[in-house]
Parts: C-alpha cells; structure tokens; sequence
C-alpha cells in the first residue's frame, strides 16, 4: 500500500493517455492537495480517487516550485519518506513540458492520486 499518483491527458473524445506516474512523492501530493482545496473548497484528503485538472498556469506554478525546490513537505501514512530525499526533479520537469504540449493540442491534463 502506498501513495500512487498519475497524471493523464484526455482528448476530447474521452481517450486518456498516461503522462506521468510517481510512487510517494508525497512533496508533488502536497502541492496538488493545496491546488485541490484552492480550486474546489474541498479538504485536502477529499482529492483522493477523485481528478484535478491541471490548467497551463498551474503547470507554470508547479514549474517554478519544481525548479526552486519548495515544493511542500508533506506527510500521510501512505506517503513515505520526504521525496526530496530521490532525485524527482528530471521526471517532473519532463511532465510539466509533456502536460503543456498536451494542453496546447487541445487536450486537459488531469492529476489523480490513490492511497
């Protein structure tokens, strides 16, 4: 049992595409968890099993945290340890540019997460 989160494009036919898969990086699922909350007025556990759209100013948000590093420490259960302890930043980065590419082809970016 653990955290497992995905990131997946959707065309507007429905069809999804797998974008990006992490393993406890419990610091991306504390930035999505405040994203969550912010967006829907939902607490933070509440994104579990349940879809965020991602929007291109997201992705530049989530960017910048990536490049500076802050993104949030965060804990659960099923987190793990401090993600920062991997080195994640390479695999994020490439997300971030294959979820913008996705987005300007028209299609959404959606980050899920199960734990």
């Amino acid at each position: 049992m653990g955290l497992d989160q995905y990131a997946n494009s959707r065309s507007s036919s429905g069809e999804l595409s797998e974008l990006a898969y992490w393993r406890k990086h419990n610091r991306l699922q504390g930035w999505m968890e405040t994203l969550w909350t912010i967006k829907t007025g939902k607490p933070a556990q509440d994104l579990n099993c349940n879809e965020l759209e991602l929007t291109m100013e997201d992705l530049d948000q989530l960017e910048k945290c990536i490049m500076h590093k802050t993104l949030p420490a965060t804990q659960g259960f099923f987190f793990g340890s401090d993600s920062y302890e991997r080195e994640t930043d390479e695999y994020d980065l490439h997300f971030v540019q294959t979820a913008k590419a996705a987005i300007k082809n028209g299609e959404e970016v959606i980050y899920s997460c199960w734990w």
